[in-house]
């Protein structure tokens, strides 16, 4: 019984992301009532006040290093939910890299979760696109877990910005518009120069 239960619930993750990894349309639909979203690129902010958390994540990344969020508080941190066969997540690997560069020097870290793919799948994937930042291999999907209640992560890719004290300030659902990202980094990071 409880072998069908996790083939059942396995097979619904499956479609729930292979469902999130359509292409992104022109036209958002609201699908919440379905049990899902689709992975449309459409994106929310939390402000300060609204915020709850922080997010608790450990794990190690498929290089064999332990990271934990709680070693990264005052830092702004983008959490990017991927896996290697996804094509929005292979088409905004780039400017993801980007923004890497562009905000390591104000102290924003990016950190991939991968609840999916075994560590030569991930790595191919992070030498094709020049990844410059780790991944956690998150295969007990303890990044899911750890946003559960908080934010919804039915689609592949999400990306979410933590604040300085690790709660969810802005999160995409599907491939990333560059500027929403870069504008709700910078949105953080202006908070916490006040």
């Amino acid at each position: 019984m409880r072998r069908a239960a996790r083939a059942l619930a396995a097979l619904a993750l499956t479609a729930l992301t292979l469902a999130g990894c359509a292409p992104a349309s022109d036209t958002p639909q609201d699908t919440t009532g379905a049990g899902y979203q689709a992975g449309d690129g459409s994106w929310t902010t939390w402000e300060q006040g609204e915020r709850t958390g922080p997010v608790e994540l450990a794990g190690t990344t498929y290089e064999g290093a332990d990271v934990a969020l709680a070693d990264w508080r005052g830092d702004v941190v983008v959490l990017n939910f991927w896996y290697a066969a996804c094509p929005p997540c292979r088409a905004e690997a780039p400017d993801l890299a980007a923004i890497h560069a562009d905000y390591a020097e104000d102290g924003v870290r990016l950190l991939g979760v991968n609840p999916r793919d075994d560590a030569a799948t991930a790595q191919a994937f992070e030498r094709s696109f020049e990844v410059p930042y780790p991944s956690l291999h998150d295969e007990a999907a303890r990044g899911v877990a750890a946003l559960q209640g908080v934010v919804p992560l039915q689609a592949m890719p999400t990306t979410v910005v933590l604040d300085a004290e690790g709660r969810v300030a802005g999160r995409v659902l599907g491939q990333i518009d560059a500027a929403v990202v870069r504008g709700m980094i910078d949105d953080v990071l202006a908070e916490a120069a006040r």
